[in-house]
C-alpha cells in the first residue's frame, strides 16, 4: 500500500535513504535530513542490517522498513513502488552526501526544468580531495567515458549516489538491477529516454572513522560495466550489432584474403576450408546485423509505448 506524505506549499517530499549496517551514521544523517528539509518525511528502508541500524533509525524519526532481498536496486525498486510522493530524493545512509544540499536538489525540479537531478561530487574537486580509494574514481571516469562514446551524453558524476527525481519519473523509471549498478542504470535511462537531467555540485565527505563501504571495487564494477553492456544491447541494438557485423565481416574478409589471392593467380580453391571458414564469419556477420535491424524495430515499438506511458503519468501525476 501506497503511503502518503505530508504535503508542502512546493509539493511533497520523500527522502529515501537505502541502508545496510550503517548503525555509525544513520542517526546523524535522519537529524541532518530533518533539519534541511523538516516537511519531508525520511524513509530508511534496512536490508537485512545486523548492527541496529533499524532501530537507530527509528529512535530518530525515520519512517523504517526492511526489505529482504539483498542488494540496493532491490531496495530503491521496493521504496518507489510503496511510497507517494511529489519528489524522491535517494541518499547513502553512510553521511558521506551533505543534508544541506537537498533544497538545491529539489529546486531545478519544483521549477520544472529537470526530471532528475544529480549530485555532482566530481566537478568541484571534492571528491578527489576526500576519497581515498583510486580505484573508485577511476572506475567512475571509465563509466563517464563508456556513456559518452555510447550515449553522446556527458556526465561530471554518473555514479553518485545523491539523486532527486519528479514523480513522473520515479514511477515510469522499470528498475532492472539488484545492486550497486542502479546509479549507471538510472543515468542510462535518463540518458536513453530524453528525460531533462540537471547536475547540483556538492561536497563530498569521506565515510566517518569506522564506517566501512560495501562497495567492492572488482566485482561490483564488473557488474556495473555488465549493466552497460545489457543497456546498450535493450536500449540500442542496432548500433551493437553493427559493430558486431563489422567485426564478423573484417575478420572474415582478413581470412578469405589468401584465398582470393590464390584463386586470382592460379583459378583454384585449395584451401577449400579456409574458405568455408571465411564464408561463415561473413555470413554471420550479416547476420548479426539482420538481428539488429529486426531488435531495433522492436526497441522503437517500445519507445513508443514508453512515451505513451509516460504522456499517461503525467495525467495522472499532475494534475
Amino acid at each position: 500500500m501506497s503511503t502518503e506524505i505530508k504535503q508542502s506549499n512546493t509539493g511533497t517530499v520523500a527522502v529515501l535513504i537505502p541502508c545496510y549496517n550503517e548503525a555509525i551514521t544513520i542517526g546523524k544523517v535522519v537529524d541532518d535530513f530533518k533539519n534541511a528539509l523538516p516537511e519531508a518525511a525520511i524513509y530508511v528502508y534496512d536490508n537485512n542490517s545486523s548492527d541496529g541500524t533499524a532501530e537507530i533509525a527509528a529512535e530518530h524519526g525515520a519512517i523504517v522498513r526492511k526489505e529482504p532481498r539483498q542488494g540496493k536496486g532491490n531496495v530503491f525498486r521496493q521504496m518507489l513502488r510503496e511510497i507517494d510522493a511529489d519528489y524522491y530524493i535517494m541518499v547513502d545512509g553512510d553521511d558521506t552526501y551533505p543534508a544541506e544540499a537537498a533544497p538545491a536538489l529539489l529546486e531545478p525540479l519544483m521549477r520544472d526544468e529537470a526530471d532528475m537531478v544529480v549530485g555532482d561530487r566530481i566537478s568541484n574537486g571534492s571528491y578527489g580531495n576526500e576519497n581515498d580509494r583510486a580505484f573508485h574514481g577511476f572506475g567512475n571516469n571509465l563509466v563517464r567515458w563508456l556513456i559518452k562514446v555510447l550515449y553522446k551524453y556527458e556526465y561530471h558524476d554518473v555514479m553518485s549516489g545523491y539523486r532527486a527525481f519528479n514523480k513522473v519519473f520515479a514511477k515510469t523509471i522499470p528498475v532492472l538491477s539488484d545492486g550497486f549498478e542502479i546509479e549507471t542504470e538510472l543515468s542510462i535511462h535518463a540518458v536513453d529516454k530524453k528525460w531533462r537531467i540537471f547536475e547540483v555540485p556538492v561536497e563530498y565527505r569521506d565515510r566517518p572513522e569506522g564506517s566501512e563501504s560495501k562497495l567492492s571495487t572488482i566485482s561490483d564494477g564488473y557488474k556495473v560495466l555488465l549493466c552497460i553492456a545489457s543497456l546498450f544491447k535493450d536500449y540500442r541494438p542496432l548500433a551493437l550489432f553493427t559493430w558486431v557485423a563489422i567485426i564478423f565481416v573484417i575478420i572474415g574478409l582478413i581470412v578469405a584474403l589468401p584465398v582470393i589471392v590464390e584463386y586470382m593467380q592460379t583459378g583454384l580453391v585449395p584451401r577449400f576450408p579456409t574458405a568455408v571458414l571465411a564464408t561463415a564469419l561473413v555470413g554471420c556477420g550479416l547476420l548479426s546485423l539482420v538481428c539488429g535491424l529486426i531488435l531495433d524495430t522492436t526497441v522503437k515499438g517500445y519507445r513508443k509505448e514508453y512515451e505513451l506511458d509516460v504522456i499517461g503519468a503525467y495525467e495522472r501525476y499532475t494534475k
